[in-house]
C-alpha cells in the first residue's frame, strides 16, 4: 500500500554511496524517552572518530499505525560512512496512541541526542530529520512545530530544545485542513491517527498539518515526490515548498514525474545521494 517494503528493500543500492572502508560503530535498543507506560527505542550509528559530528534522526513510515525502525538501518550506516551521528527510532502507534503521541515521541528523540551529545560526539546545534510517508510527514512536523505548537510531549530530557536545522521528506502529507483525500483514506489511516474524521476533529486535522506552522524560522526543507503519487498527491510537497519560500525559509522540491508512492535501483540511490549532499551542505559546513 504505501510501497514502503519495496523502498525499504531497496535501500541496499545505497551501498555505493559509501565512504570507502570507513569503520562505525552501531548500538541496538537504545531507550530514548518514555510515551506514556512505553519504552522508546532508537538504534544508533556513529563514525569511528573524535567528533563532534551532525546527528540524523531517521523516520521511518507505515501509516502512523505500522512499520519498524529496522527498516531504516542500512540508511543509518551510509549516514554514519559520511560523518553523521544516525539514529533510527519506533515511535508509538495509532490507533492505541493517537495524535500528537507520534511526533511527541519524534520530539522525545532529539531532547535525547543533545542530551547526550557529549557520550556520542554530537554536535547538538547541528540536527536534522529524514523520513518516508508518514514519516516524512512527522519529519515535517518536527522541523516547522516549535514548542508553541503543543506538541512537545513528556518523554523525558525537557530541558533539551527540540528544535532541529534541516529536513528531508519523501512523499509525506503535509496538509490535513482541506479534505481532498477519499473516504477510504480517511477511514483506513486518517481516523486511527487523528481521533475521528474530519468533519469531528477539524481542529486536530489542523494541528497535524506541517503546513500550518510554516515561518521564517524554519530549516531547510527538502522534498522528493512522485508525479504520479495517487495515495499522497504531489500537491502535499507542492504547498508546503510554497508556503515556505513565501515566508522567506528554504525550501526545494524535487519531482520524479512517472513515479507514485516510492521508488527504488537508481532513482532511490539518486535521491539519497542528492539528500546525503543536501545534509552535508546545511549540517557539516
Amino acid at each position: 500500500m504505501f510501497r514502503l517494503f519495496a523502498l525499504t528493500f531497496a535501500l541496499c543500492v545505497v551501498a555505493p554511496l559509501q565512504a570507502g572502508d570507513a569503520k562505525i560503530n552501531t548500538e541496538k535498543k537504545i531507550v530514548y524517552g518514555k510515551g506514556g507506560d512505553v519504552d522508546l527505542e532508537l538504534d544508533l550509528a556513529m563514525p569511528d572518530g573524535k567528533g563532534p559530528y551532525p546527528a540524523v534522526v531517521c523516520i521511518h513510515g507505515g501509516g502512523w499505525k505500522a512499520g519498524s525502525r529496522q527498516s531504516l538501518a542500512m540508511l543509518t550506516e551510509v549516514l554514519a560512512k559520511n560523518n553523521f551521528v544516525a539514529v533510527t527510532i519506533s515511535y508509538r502507534f495509532a490507533p492505541k496512541y493517537p495524535f500528537p503521541a507520534q511526533i511527541e515521541d519524534c520530539k522525545a528523540s532529539v531532547r535525547w541526542l543533545r542530551a547526550n551529545a557529549d557520550k556520542y560526539k554530537i554536535n547538538a546545534d547541528r540536527i536534522g530529520a529524514i523520513g518516508f510517508s508518514a514519516g516524512a510527514h512527522l519529519s515535517c512536523l518536527l522541523g516547522a512545530a516549535d514548542e508553541k505548537a503543543g506538541l512537545e510531549g513528556n518523554g523525558g530530557n525537557l530541558k533539551q530544545s527540540t528544535k532541529i536545522q534541516a529536513v528531508v521528506s519523501f512523499f509525506g502529507p503535509t496538509d490535513f485542513t482541506e479534505k481532498t483525500w477519499s473516504k477510504d483514506v480517511e477511514s483506513i489511516f486518517f481516523v486511527p491517527f487523528l481521533g475521528g474524521t474530519f468533519e469531528q476533529k477539524r481542529d486536530v486535522y489542523r494541528q497535524a498539518s506541517p503546513l500550518v506552522y510554516c515561518t521564517k524560522a524554519a530549516p531547510p526543507f527538502l522534498f522528493f515526490h512522485g508525479g504520479k503519487d495517487t495515495l499522497v498527491g504531489i500537491e502535499h510537497s507542492q504547498k508546503m515548498t510554497k508556503r515556505l519560500l513565501a515566508v522567506g525559509a528554504s525550501a526545494e522540491l524535487v519531482t520524479l514525474p512517472d513515479d507514485g508512492h516510492g521508488w527504488g535501483g537508481d532513482k532511490l540511490t539518486k535521491t539519497i545521494a542528492q539528500s546525503m549532499s543536501f545534509f552535508k551542505d546545511k549540517l557539516q559546513k
